[in-house]
């Protein structure tokens, strides 16, 4: 009877047959907390991705999902990350691939037909630009829409605020207006210790003081 291949023995032969197959191609491949992690050329990523669909020791058939990370600091800010799953062999990769601000990254719609919404959801949050991608447009947020929301430079605030306006009939944009008065600074946290009644407390009658002890 086969016994089953342990889940940490399966990673590691994941990675030895990628960093051998794809000696070019991936930058490096380590395991990171019983995750497998790799970092991929971006001219790679293509090659890379098929690669891991296709091999019969990987079979990492399903793209799970696809987000960005900003690290403004970096020369190449971004990080686009590629979550794969093995249905057949139960194990995950990660894959990672570097970008800025005007670098395009290659799309992956011609090897997981499922990128398609999660690059847009990426262009949309961090303005990470996906080159081949049939339909690159926003997804979340307006067409209208000024900026990047998850980077890290763009304001809590926003740029635009939208309503509608009963004269025109329509929703429009205005600049960003923050009423000062009701804004709060007082600047405590509510793990200090501070006393503050919540909306409506101070309405609550007195609790009665406790009635003497016989004997007392």
């Amino acid at each position: 009877m086969n016994q089953p291949v342990p889940s940490s023995d399966r990673l590691q032969e994941t990675r030895t047959q990628i960093l051998q197959a794809l000696a070019g191609d991936v930058l490096t491949a380590e395991i990171v907390r019983g995750e497998l992690i790799a970092t991929v050329k971006r001219a790679s990523l293509v090659k890379v991705a098929t690669y891991l669909r296709d091999d019969g020791l990987c079979q990492f058939s399903q793209l799970i999902d696809i987000c960005g990370v900003d690290y403004l600091e970096r020369e190449e800010r971004f990080e686009v990350v590629y979550h794969l799953l093995s249905m057949n062999r139960n194990t995950r990769i990660r894959l990672k691939v570097a970008a800025g601000e005007d670098t395009p990254v290659p799309s992956l719609t011609p090897v997981f037909v499922c990128a398609d919404w999660l690059e847009r959801e990426v262009w949309d949050m961090y303005g990470v630009y996906f080159s081949g991608h049939a339909d690159l447009r926003r997804i979340l947020t307006d067409y209208g829409f000024d900026g990047h929301p998850q980077r890290k430079d763009f304001p809590l605030t926003g740029y635009v605020e939208m309503r509608y306006d009963e004269d025109q009939k329509r929703v429009i944009y205005e600049p960003v207006k923050l009423v000062q008065d009701f804004r709060s600074f007082d600047f405590l946290s509510p793990w200090e210790g501070i006393q503050k009644l919540l909306p409506g407390d101070e309405k609550a009658p007195p609790a009665p003081a406790a009635a003497p002890k016989q004997g007392a």
